[in-house]
C-alpha cells in the first residue's frame, strides 16, 4: 500500500497535467480487429472544425508506415464530432498488430488477423449461463422454483403450473416467451450454421465440463426445455413469468416475496385481448391476437426438431408436434399479444405477427415438406415486406420485433426462383432505406438510437449479411461492416459494448445490473442495450448517474451513453440482443475461418 501511494504522489502532477489536457481528435477502431480481406475502416472525429489530408497505418513492432491513403470525403459533423472522415484500409491485408496515424492523432493499437473473431460468439454465452432461471450454473444456486401461478387464463386465475426454468429476460427477472423464443432460434441458427465456431466446454446444466455437445446447443435446448413448459398443451400458450414488480430493487437471483402469493410469481397466459399495464396510469395494453407469441414458438420448435432428429429422436418428436400445436393458434387468433406490467406504463409492444407465422410456415415446410406451408409463409411474408423501424427515426420499444424479419431469410433458402427474387428485394429494400441515412454520416449510422439500439444494430448487420449470402452481392459490405464496428468501439465514445469484449479493450464495466452493483461479478459477454437520442434520455423516468461521466466530451444532443449503474436506457445487457450478438460474432468468425 505504501509503495502504491509513493507511486502516486510522484505521478499526480503528470496526472493532473493530462486530466486537464483534452485532445481534439480521436480516431474510433473496431477493438477486435479486423479480417485481412473485409472491409477495414476506422473513424477519425475532431472535437473542433479541422480538415484531414490523409492517414497512415503503421507496424506496431517496427513504428514504419506500411500503408498511407487519402483521407477521402469529409463528412463533416456527427454527434460530439465538428469534423469525421472514414479511413478505408481495406486495401491492406498482410496480418499482425497495426495502429492508425492522421496528423497528430494515434488510433490505438489493433490486428488484422483471421481469428480476430475467434471465441467470440462463445465468450458471448457466458452471459446467458449467468441469466439462467431455476438451477443458475454462474451462482451454482437454483431460483424461483415456484413459479408460477396464472393470470388470465382459461383456468381459475392462481391455477399452479410449472413454469421454473428460461432465462432472466435482461438485469431483472422478468422472463418473456418472446424474447426467449427469439434467443433459442438465434443459438440454433448459429449452430446450423456456423457449428465448426462452437466448443465444448460445458455439460447440459452449465457447468464446466464437455458433454458432446456444442455449448450453444446446450444452451439453446435450455431454453426450448422452458418453451415446453409455457406451452404445456394444445391451446394453452403462455406470455411472461413475472411483471415489473420485480423492480423493486436490485438483488441477486432469489425467491422474490412481492407478487401477494409468497414465492410463486405470475405466468400470463396469451389471452389474445387487453391486459394490464400500469394499474396506476389506467392503461391496458393492445394485445388483438397471440400469432406473434405463437409463431414464435412454433418456429423455434420445428428448428429443434431440424437439429435434434438424430440425437434425440423422442425430445425432437416433442418438438414437432408442439410447433404444429403452436402454430395452430396462431393461425387461429392472428394478431399481437403484447407483454403486461402492474407499476409502470412500459412494456414490450410489439404491433407486427405476420413475420412470426412466417418464419413458422417456413420451418414447417422444411420438416414436412408440406407445400401448404410454403403457399402460406408467402402470404405472411407479404403482410410485412419491409421491418417497419428500417429507415425510420423511432418506434415504440420492441414495437417491431424480432428486429428483423427472419422469416425472409428462412423462406428464401427454401423457395423457387421468382419467391426468391421477391423476398430478396424485400431485404433490399429495408437495407437501403437505412443506407439512405447512413451514407451520410461517418459511422454509415443508419439505425435508429431508441431503446435497445444495440439489439437493432446486431440485427440489421445480419440482415445485411443474409441479403449478401442469398443475392451473392456484397453492395452493402461496407455498411454491413461498419454496423459490426460500431459495437466493438467506432462509435463517438471509443468503447466496445459487450462486457469483457475484447479483454484489453475499453468496454462496460458498470452496467445496469444487480450482478456487477452488489457483487462486482463479471456480466461477461453481455451486450448492453445502447446509445439512445438524448431527447429520449432526457424523458426517462427514475434516471441518475451514480459516478461522474467518464465520455461527457462525447455526449450530444443528438445521442448519449453512458457506462453507469444508474443508465438502465443506455447501459443494461440484455438476453435477446446477445443472443443476436452470438449469431453475428459466429457468422463473422466463420467468415475468417472458411478463407483460410
Amino acid at each position: 500500500m505504501m509503495k502504491r501511494c509513493i507511486l502516486f504522489l510522484i505521478f499526480l502532477p503528470l496526472l493532473i497535467a493530462a486530466k486537464k489536457e483534452t485532445p481534439e481528435a480521436y480516431i474510433r477502431i473496431n477493438q477486435l480487429g479486423y479480417l485481412p480481406s473485409g472491409v477495414k475502416v476506422a473513424v477519425w472525429g475532431s472535437l473542433s472544425p479541422a480538415s484531414l489530408q490523409s492517414f497512415q497505418l503503421i507496424d506496431s513492432a517496427s513504428g514504419k508506415a506500411v500503408f498511407t491513403a487519402p483521407a477521402g470525403k469529409a463528412f463533416g459533423s456527427y454527434g460530439p464530432f465538428a469534423q469525421s472522415y472514414r479511413l478505408d484500409f481495406s486495401a491492406f491485408s498482410k496480418p499482425g498488430i497495426y495502429y492508425l496515424k492522421a496528423g497528430n492523432t494515434l488510433s490505438p493499437v489493433f490486428r488484422i488477423g483471421k481469428d480476430v473473431y475467434k471465441g467470440a460468439a462463445d465468450f458471448c454465452l457466458r452471459y446467458l449461463r449467468q441469466q439462467r432461471c431455476g438451477f443458475n450454473p454462474f451462482l451454482k444456486d437454483s431460483c424461483h422454483t415456484f413459479d408460477g401461478y396464472t393470470l388470465y387464463g382459461p383456468m381459475p386465475d392462481s391455477t399452479r403450473i410449472d413454469a421454473t426454468g428460461g432465462w432472466h429476460d435482461a438485469s431483472d427477472y422478468l422472463q418473456y416467451s418472446t424474447t426467449s423464443a427469439n434467443t433459442v432460434y438465434h443459438l440454433l441458427a448459429a449452430y446450423r450454421d456456423f457449428p465448426r465456431v462452437f466448443a465444448d466446454q460445458h455439460n447440459a446444466s452449465g457447468l464446466p465440463g464437455s458433454n458432446r455437445t456444442a455449448d450453444v446447443l446446450d444452451e439453446a435446448r435450455w431454453g426450448l426445455d422452458w418453451l415446453l413448459r409455457m406451452h404445456p398443451q394444445s391451446g394453452w400458450l403462455f406470455n411472461q413469468v413475472a411483471d415489473d414488480r420485480d423492480h423493486r430493487g436490485m438483488r441477486i437471483p432469489a425467491l422474490d416475496s412481492f407478487y401477494g402469493r409468497g414465492f410463486e410469481r405470475p405466468v400470463y397466459f396469451c389471452s389474445g385481448k387487453p391486459q394490464v399495464q400500469g394499474v396506476k396510469y389506467k392503461k391496458m395494453n393492445k394485445s388483438t391476437g397471440v400469432a406473434s407469441t405463437a409463431g414464435k414458438f412454433s418456429s423455434a420448435f420445428a428448428l429443434g426438431y431440424s437439429i435434434l432428429q438424430n440425437e434425440d429422436p423422442a425430445y425432437a418428436e416433442k418438438l414437432k408436434t408442439k410447433a404444429g400445436t403452436a402454430y395452430a393458434l396462431g393461425v387461429q387468433q392472428p394478431g399481437v399479444q403484447q407483454t403486461a406490467s402492474v407499476l409502470s406504463p412500459y412494456i414490450y409492444a410489439e404491433d407486427n405477427w405476420t413475420d412470426d407465422m412466417e418464419l413458422a410456415a417456413a420451418r414447417l415446410f422444411a420438416i414436412t415438406k408440406n407445400k401448404r406451408y410454403l403457399a402460406e409463409g408467402m402470404r405472411y411474408a407479404a403482410g410485412e415486406t419491409v421491418t417497419p423501424w428500417l429507415g425510420a427515426d423511432t418506434a415504440n420499444h420492441y414495437q417491431w420485433y424480432p428486429f428483423i424479419n427472419i422469416g425472409h431469410y428462412e423462406m428464401a433458402r427454401l423457395a423457387e426462383s421468382a419467391a426468391k427474387k421477391k423476398l430478396l428485394d424485400y431485404y433490399k429494400t429495408g437495407i437501403e432505406k437505412v443506407w439512405q441515412k447512413a451514407k451520410g454520416n461517418a459511422f454509415y449510422r443508419g439505425v435508429p438510437f431508441i431503446w435497445c439500439s444495440n439489439n437493432l444494430t446486431a440485427a440489421f448487420a445480419i440482415q445485411c449479411y443474409w441479403y449478401q449470402s442469398l443475392s451473392g452481392k456484397n453492395d452493402y459490405a461496407a455498411l454491413a461492416q461498419a454496423n459490426v464496428d460500431w459495437l466493438f468501439g467506432c462509435n463517438p465514445w471509443g468503447t466496445a459494448m459487450v462486457y469483457g469484449l475484447p479483454q484489453h479493450g475499453d468496454t462496460p464495466v458498470d452496467p445496469h445490473s444487480a450482478f456487477t452493483h452488489l457483487k462486482n461479478y463479471p456480466v461477461d459477454g453481455g451486450l448492453v442495450d445502447g446509445p439512445v437520442y438524448g431527447s429520449i434520455y432526457n424523458s426517462l423516468i427514475g434516471i441518475r448517474l451514480a459516478e461522474p461521466d467518464e465520455y461527457a466530451a462525447f455526449q450530444s444532443s443528438l445521442v448519449v451513453y453512458h457506462d453507469d449503474y444508474g443508465d438502465y436506457s443506455t447501459n443494461e445487457p440484455t438476453m435477446d440482443g446477445t443472443a443476436s450478438l452470438i449469431y453475428l460474432l459466429a457468422l463473422k468468425e466463420n467468415e475468417g475461418v472458411k478463407k483460410k
